[in-house]
């Protein structure tokens, strides 16, 4: 288990669309250790293996939520590999989103509120399954990081401009 660095904008290899997975080893085993350890410690709630600089469909997911309001964040931790979205809603949805890959930017973005997915998990079998709410949400955000894809992609030209200004405002203030 190894926490790897994360790829940032504006690396091209975000831009590439990720390989499906066609070999379930040990490897991608390792692969999906190192990418939970890399999410937990940036920390985040969703980390596709491209934003680790491997081009694969595989992404984890884990929101943290706490059992009770106010309570401890409890793992809940989900892996996703060659996942699909077979049945978008026509209700949208708006959640402020943010990713590893544009560090400390965050912005409004609208998805369907709800979605069907099919996946396989790490031996293989598949998986189908109704998602909501921010589960909803942080699936499309991850998936969209396989077809090359940021969120910052779905912002109007002028708004991605000022969250791109603002994250290299950031970036020479911490240099």
């Amino acid at each position: 288990m190894a926490i790897r660095p994360i790829v940032e904008v504006p690396d091209p290899r975000l831009k590439q669309v990720s390989k499906p997975v066609e070999t379930f080893d040990d490897d991608l085993k390792t692969l999906v250790e190192d990418m939970f350890d890399t999410m937990y410690d940036a920390p985040g709630i969703g980390l596709a293996a491209i934003q680790v600089g491997v081009p694969l469909r595989v992404l984890v997911i884990d929101l943290q939520e706490p059992l009770e309001e106010g309570g401890e964040p409890v793992r809940d931790p989900k892996v996703f590999i060659n996942p699909e979205i077979l049945d978008p809603s026509e209700d949208m949805g708006v959640y402020q989103e943010g990713c590893l890959s544009v560090p400390d930017q965050f912005a409004d973005v609208e998805r369907p509120a709800t979605c069907r997915a099919r996946w396989q998990d790490l031996d293989g079998n598949s998986h189908q399954m109704d998602f909501e709410g921010l589960m909803a949400t942080c699936l499309q955000h991850e998936m969209d990081h396989l077809e090359g894809i940021l969120f910052i992609d779905h912002l109007s030209r002028l708004k991605r401009n000022m969250v791109l200004k603002k994250l290299d405002k950031a970036r020479k203030a911490a240099a």
